[in-house]
């Protein structure tokens, strides 16, 4: 059981500029409103392998994730995973060049591992709730991305 939301912004930056706000994973505290921290588990540049835990507060609860980059071509695409409450979470980035700047696609998913029929009754009632929210905050996400790529 698989949902998935999918959400574009233009930005007014080459892609090169973009790559360096979204794999700059130390400073994305500083980028991104949601995130109040991060831990880095791994040394080295952006890249696949790639560790971290992320603080950030969503639905009104403040929750550490470990997430890693299982895929990465800069500057073109990347994908990070995490794994929470016995889901699996897929974010992945495209940069596209357009008219002098950015398209900058994220697509979101998340996919229950093993559900339950309570995970899938939940999923039915919730899902579409949760997906709503998660889709402002990745909206907020994207433009808070587009403001630190412009001014860069």
């Amino acid at each position: 059981m698989e949902h998935t939301t999918t959400l574009t912004q233009h930005v007014n930056a080459v892609p090169e500029k973009v790559w360096a706000v979204i794999s700059d994973i130390p400073g994305s505290a500083g980028t991104l409103s949601g995130i109040h921290s991060i831990q880095m588990l791994s040394k080295g540049p952006y890249g696949e392998g790639t560790r971290w835990k992320e603080t950030r507060t969503m639905m009104g609860r403040q929750e550490t994730v470990e997430m890693w980059v299982s895929q990465s071509d800069p500057p073109r695409r990347t994908t990070v995973k995490a794994l929470q409450g016995g889901a699996d979470y897929t974010t992945r980035f495209d940069l596209v060049e357009r008219g002098g700047g950015t398209d900058l696609t994220l697509t979101f998913g998340a996919e229950v591992i093993k559900p339950t029929l309570l995970s899938r009754i939940g999923m039915a009632l919730f899902g579409k709730i949760g997906m709503g929210i998660t889709r402002k905050a990745l909206g907020k996400d994207l433009a808070e991305i587009a403001a630190k790529a412009e001014s860069l």
